[in-house]
């Protein structure tokens, strides 16, 4: 078992390989390994920067590619105006369709009124008509029911017979003649 090290452990819990002697000399290494440290950090440093970027190439602007021409089919075309052509339309029916539901408001507010006065001229009509009122009327008028000396019966049992005249013949000067007094007789009785 003495060949192995052993490992123990000093004052700070470290554990130490080896012997526990105090080594008068470690600081000093450690103070030298740090400055050498230091110094070939500091030359690096100073050699990136002293030492010439490579400087960044811009890469020149690429030009602009041309884009071949988009052939718009015709189908297309036609299908787009189709629809326009029915958006209109629609439009269009949209605008008949408001134009006559407001005619038919208008008839049916014109309607609901005209059911009112007819209402109203139905009553004045079955007023007019009250037999009550119609004999009072006839009284105060004068009127009377006829007697049986005013009553007359036509009898139509027989068959209709027709007599026809002839007239004489008419000469010319008499027709023109005829014709023009029957013209200015129908003249008076149209101005009366």
């Amino acid at each position: 078992m003495a060949g192995r090290p052993t490992r123990q452990m000093n004052r700070s819990n470290r554990y130490v390989s080896g012997n526990l002697a105090y080594d008068f000399d470690y600081l000093e290494r450690e103070r030298r390994r740090r400055a050498d440290r230091e110094r070939q950090d500091y030359e690096e440093r100073r050699e990136y920067q002293s030492a010439p970027r490579p400087r960044q190439q811009r890469k020149p602007a690429a030009k602009p590619k041309h884009r071949e021409r988009i052939h718009v089919s015709p189908v297309v075309v036609i299908g787009f105006a189709v629809v326009a052509v029915m958006l209109v339309a629609l439009l269009d029916s949209y605008a008949e369709l408001t134009a006559v539901s407001r005619g038919v408001v208008a008839m049916q507010s014109e309607l609901a009124a005209l059911e009112d006065e007819h209402v109203a001229l139905l009553g004045r009509y079955e007023r007019t008509f009250d037999l009550s009122a119609v004999k009072e009327a006839a009284e105060t008028a004068g009127m009377a029911k006829p007697s049986s000396s005013q009553i007359y019966y036509v009898d139509l049992s027989a068959p209709d017979s027709v007599i026809l005249y002839q007239s004489a013949e008419l000469n010319v000067m008499e027709r023109a003649f005829s014709t023009v007094g029957q013209d200015v007789v129908a003249l008076v009785e149209y101005f009366k």
